[in-house]
């Protein structure tokens, strides 16, 4: 049996989306069509559209899953909309990549403060003082946002009992 081209290809794509990627490639050795794609998302996010942002980023992971950016960049994107639980899972995804990135490790620790994780986030802190041994932007970054503790928008209210 002769299999086209593009039914190859499709098993191709299928079967490298299965096996898990390790390490993340330098930005140089990335897909340019991937990097493309991750710029068209920050242009969109920026411009507060979110679908058109996760579409650009989700499509950008598809072409190269070791974007670690596009992670971190659908991370911000649930974030801005309050998907706190979502963001901490695409930064758990960046961090499989690279573990200690510094930009994730500070954006998971805020999305882990804004759900009322203070003691994941302070272990994500633990990690990037750890890292950053003279100091660093995203250590202290994460401090405030630990001290400021849940945005008022964060902290849903109790649900209301149900009367008959």
């Amino acid at each position: 049996m002769r299999l086209s081209p593009i039914v190859l290809a499709l098993g191709l794509v299928a079967s490298s989306a299965a096996v898990p990627v390790q390490g993340q490639a330098p930005d140089d050795q990335l897909n340019p069509r991937s990097v493309a794609l991750l710029k068209r998302g920050e242009a969109a996010l920026a411009a507060g559209r979110f679908s058109d942002a996760d579409d650009a980023f989700e499509t950008a992971l598809a072409v190269d899953p070791r974007n670690r950016a596009a992670f971190i960049a659908l991370g911000r994107t649930a974030q801005r909309q309050k998907l706190f639980g979502q963001a901490i899972r695409f930064y758990n995804k960046a961090l499989a990549l690279e573990p200690n990135d510094l930009d994730a490790l500070t954006a998971q620790g805020t999305a882990m403060v804004e759900l009322g994780a203070l003691s994941r986030a302070k272990d994500n802190l633990a990690k990037l003082q750890k890292i950053c041994t003279q100091g660093c932007v995203q250590a202290t970054t994460l401090a405030a946002a630990i001290a400021r503790g849940p945005s008022v928008a964060a902290i849903k209210p109790p649900p209301t009992p149900k009367t008959n």
